[in-house]
Formats: structure tokens, sequence, C-alpha cells
């Protein structure tokens, strides 16, 4: 049969068994484009987060430029 050596330690004994409590990754839709997303994330295809612009989408900057 087989023995430990030394005693496990306090704390080898925890981190062993930390990952225990794990928990599955929380996924929202987005309000304004139905995206999946994290929560208190930006939306990634529209540049909005709580219903403000925090980024303008490329495809806009690029119709501007085309103008000039």
């Amino acid at each position: 049969m087989a023995v430990p050596k030394k005693k496990t330690s306090r704390s080898r004994r925890r981190q062993r068994s930390a990952n225990d409590g794990l928990k599955p990754i929380t996924i929202v839709f987005d309000r304004e484009s139905g995206e999946p997303k994290l929560p208190h994330r930006m939306s990634l295809s529209d540049g909005r987060y709580n219903g403000k612009v925090f980024l303008k989408s490329k495809e806009g900057a690029d119709d501007k430029q085309q103008d000039s």
C-alpha cells in the first residue's frame, strides 16, 4: 500500500481543491444588437456600452475618408 512520505500541508491540500468552485461563464445578449457578450463589457459589433457609444464603427470612418 502506498503511504505518503511526508504530511501534506494545509496550504497544499487547499490548493488541490481550489478549482472545485469554478463556475460556468455567464453570457448575456446585447439589447441593441442581440450579440452574445460577457456582462459589463462593451458590444464589439456597434461599440456601445449601457446605451452609450464609446467606439465609432470603422464602416462610417471609411465612408467619410472616401468622400473627402
